[in-house]
C-alpha cells in the first residue's frame, strides 16, 4: 500500500478544532494522516474549499497533502446543508484523483484505497469506489441513530431518517468499517446490520510527544491562573451533546464546599445550537453567581491543549454521546484524572476507580461528589492520575497507523464488496 485518498468533506484537518464543525474527526485525520506518511503511505486529503483564498494544494509534511475541491460556494456552509453539495465533492475529488500530473506529483502512482470520514464523505467515497474500482474504508465518527437517541435535538437533518438511510448504504457498500472501539462496533451491527466480518476495531491515538505529564504549578503559570485551588476542565465544542451545562451545574454543586475552586470551559460553539448553548452557559454562570469562578477561553491550537490538562484537578467529560472521547485519552495522558459520561467510547477509555470515574445519565450531583473527591484527596489523585498515564499508554497514532497499513494491504489484495 504505497497511496490513500482521504475524505473529508465538511471540515479539514487545518481547521481549528473546538470551533465550528472541528473537533475530533480534525484531529484524527491530521495525526493519522501524518503517521501514515511517516510509514510510506502517501495520504491525499480531499476537503471542501471554504474559501477563495484556499490554495489548491498545501503540503503538509512529506508525504501528506491536503487538497482543496470545489463543492457549493467558497464560503463556510452549515453541515445541515451540504448534502446537497456532495455530487459536486464528488465530480472534482475524481478529476483530481485521476489528473495525470496531481497522481504523478511526488513520484507515486495513483490511490489504491478510499479511507471516507463521517456519512458526508461517504457517499462520496461510495460514488468513487465504484467509479474507480478502488476499496472503501469507511470512519463514521458519529452515527445518527445513535446520536438521535442520545440528543434528538442535535440530528442534523430536517428529513427524518435521511442521514441514517445514506449511512445504512455506506455501510453495506463499505470494503472495511473501523470502530474506535467494541462498544461502537456493537452499535454498527446492531442498529445498522452491519457484517461484524468487515468491522475492524481501531483505537484513535494520542501523541505523547505532547500530552504527557508535567507540572501542574507550571502549567498553571504559563495559563496566567493564580491561586492555589482546586481547577476543573472542560474541552470541547459548545453544543448540547457535549454537555458543558452538566460541568457547569456539578462545578456550581462542588463549590458549595471548595469555594476557592475554578472551572474552564474550553472551546466554542458549534452546530445550529451552538451560539444558543453558549449563551444559555453565560445565563446559568451569571445566574448562580459564578462569573468570578467560571473562565470561559477560545479554542485553542490542538498541542497547546496539554498545558490545559496538566493545570487541572480533574476534567470533566459528560457529552450525552461519544464515539470514542479524544479528550479523555488526552488527559489521561497528561495524569489528570476523568470524571466522565458512562456512554459509548467513554466506557473503555475511563477505568472506574483506576483512571476516575464514570457517571451515569447526566448526574451533576455524582460529577460533582467524584470531582470533590479527587480535588481534595491527594493520594487519591496522584493514584488515579498514574493509571490513566498507564492506560494511556497503549495509545499512540503511531500503533494505530501500523494497524491501518496492514488492514489497507489486506484489502488491496480482495475482490470488492458488492453492493
Amino acid at each position: 500500500m504505497r497511496r490513500l485518498a482521504v475524505l473529508s468533506m465538511h471540515t479539514s484537518p487545518l481547521a481549528q478544532p473546538g470551533t465550528g464543525d472541528g473537533g475530533g474527526m480534525n484531529v484524527y485525520v491530521r495525526e493519522l494522516s501524518s503517521a501514515l506518511a511517516r510509514k510510506g503511505v502517501t495520504c491525499d486529503v480531499y476537503t471542501r474549499r471554504w474559501s477563495l483564498e484556499l490554495p489548491d494544494v498545501v503540503m503538509i509534511e512529506p508525504g501528506f497533502a491536503v487538497h482543496h475541491v470545489d463543492a457549493g460556494p467558497p464560503c463556510p456552509v452549515a453541515k445541515e446543508t451540504l448534502q446537497d453539495h456532495v455530487a459536486e465533492f464528488t465530480e472534482s475529488v475524481i478529476e483530481k484523483m485521476t489528473d495525470p500530473r496531481q497522481a504523478g506529483v511526488d513520484g507515486e502512482a495513483g490511490a489504491q484505497a478510499i479511507h471516507a470520514n463521517y456519512w458526508l464523505s461517504g457517499l462520496a467515497g461510495h460514488a468513487i469506489k465504484h467509479r474507480l474500482g478502488l476499496p472503501l474504508v469507511s470512519t463514521f465518527h458519529t452515527l445518527d441513530r445513535v446520536k438521535a437517541e442520545a440528543s434528538p435535538e442535535e440530528v442534523e437533518s430536517a428529513e427524518p431518517g435521511r442521514r441514517a438511510r445514506a449511512e445504512s448504504e455506506i455501510i453495506g457498500c463499505s470494503d472495511a468499517l473501523l470502530a474506535s472501539c467494541s462498544v461502537e462496533v456493537d452499535q454498527l451491527v446492531e442498529l445498522y446490520g452491519a457484517d461484524p466480518t468487515r468491522v475492524e476495531v481501531v483505537p484513535l491515538g494520542v501523541d505523547h510527544a505532547f500530552f504527557s505529564p508535567g507540572d501542574r504549578a507550571h502549567a498553571r503559570r504559563a495559563l496566567g491562573l493564580g491561586g492555589a485551588g482546586p481547577l476543573l476542565l472542560f474541552v470541547g465544542r459548545i453544543q448540547p451533546l457535549k454537555g458543558a451545562d452538566v460541568a457547569v451545574r456539578a462545578f456550581s454543586i462542588l463549590s458549595r464546599s471548595i469555594p476557592s475552586a475554578k472551572l474552564l470551559v474550553v472551546g466554542g460553539p458549534s452546530g445550529p445550537r451552538g451560539e444558543a448553548e453558549v449563551a444559555t452557559l453565560h445565563k446559568t454562570v451569571e445566574e448562580l453567581g459564578l462569573v468570578e469562578s467560571v473562565h470561559f477561553v477560545p479554542p485553542q491550537p490542538h498541542e497547546l491543549l496539554s498545558t490545559f490538562y496538566r493545570a487541572a484537578d480533574c476534567c470533566l467529560v459528560p457529552s450525552r454521546s461519544e464515539s470514542f472521547g479524544l479528550v479523555a485519552l488526552e488527559a489521561a495522558a497528561c495524569g489528570t484524572p476523568v470524571v466522565a459520561a458512562a456512554v459509548g467510547g467513554l466506557t473503555t477509555l475511563v477505568k472506574h476507580g483506576r483512571t476516575g470515574y464514570l457517571v451515569e445519565d447526566g448526574d451533576a450531583d455524582a460529577y460533582a461528589r467524584f470531582a470533590a473527591e479527587i480535588c481534595t484527596e491527594p493520594f487519591l489523585q496522584a493514584g488515579l492520575g498514574a493509571g490513566g498515564v498507564q492506560m494511556a499508554s497503549d495509545y499512540s497514532w503511531s500503533i494505530t497507523a501500523a494497524r491501518l497499513r496492514r488492514l489497507y494491504d489486506h484489502l488491496t489484495s480482495r475482490t470488492l464488496v458488492e453492493c
